[in-house]
């Protein structure tokens, strides 16, 4: 904003001899349109971030429908422990979100790997519910839907020849009122200690294998989740190892 400001000299001389002086005055809004200018470039960036974390999401869904077998993600130890706390800090910032440590008694008669929420890394916030080891979903809407299992798989040295690595397998399964019974969401099979690079890591005489999946789904409310693995006894569940969770979008 420009304007005119006359001096105490200009009065003095009188209008023939009044020499005019232009003073530059700044405008009082500029800094507040600057700030503005700001806020709107990061909320522009922002909004591009999310939009490509949910295109990357959707293009997962669109590979991994219900029913249909998701390829198993292969990691070594450092890349495992990598995963689980990256979904861990992205399901804390979600509004609904429930992660969960897997547990395994090898002197039970257990079938399936406990699911727990009150231990180590896990919580529930929004709604989300573990009950009879089952993930209860609070809500219509978009989910992101992943698990781990890690196994430790061992062999006697006296089977150095003849030894076969077992099959691991891991199952996460959907119970819907609207479907009227369980579907596989999402599933893997793989082949265990198939090499040291794949394995990432050969400790003795056995190695270490990991199973991830995760992909997003529309699911209902009161839809409960739960997970199926095979050879329970090889299963690692050192905190971090083996888990199971889901996040709203």
């Amino acid at each position: 904003m420009t304007g005119y400001k006359i001096t105490a000299g200009d009065v003095e001389a009188g209008p023939q001899d009044r020499m005019e002086v232009l003073v530059q005055k700044k405008s009082s809004t500029g800094w507040l349109w600057k700030v503005l200018a700001v806020l709107l470039l990061l909320a522009l960036c922002l909004g591009g971030a999310r939009l490509y974390v949910w295109y990357q999401l959707e293009r997962s869904h669109s590979t991994t429908q219900a029913g249909h077998t998701a390829a198993p993600i292969r990691m070594d130890s450092d890349e495992a422990a990598g995963a689980h706390s990256t979904l861990k800090e992205m399901s804390k910032k979600a509004k609904a979100a429930i992660h969960l440590e897997g547990h395994y008694d090898e002197n039970s008669n257990a079938t399936a790997v406990e699911w727990r929420d009150r231990v180590g890394q896990a919580f529930s916030q929004g709604g989300f519910r573990l009950h009879n080891n089952q993930i209860i979903i609070p809500e219509s809407g978009l989910y992101f839907v992943y698990s781990q299992v890690s196994f430790r798989v061992s062999r006697s040295s006296d089977q150095e020849d003849e030894w076969r690595p077992p099959s691991l397998s891991h199952r996460v399964r959907r119970m819907s009122q609207a479907i009227g019974t369980k579907v596989s969401l999402l599933s893997a099979v793989r082949s265990a200690c198939q090499n040291v690079q794949e394995d990432g890591e050969r400790s003795g005489h056995g190695c270490y294998s990991t199973i991830y999946l995760g992909a997003v789904f529309q699911l209902d409310k009161g839809d409960t989740l739960e997970t199926e693995t095979n050879q329970l006894k090889e299963l690692d569940t050192d905190e971090g190892k083996t888990f199971f969770g889901v996040f709203a979008l």
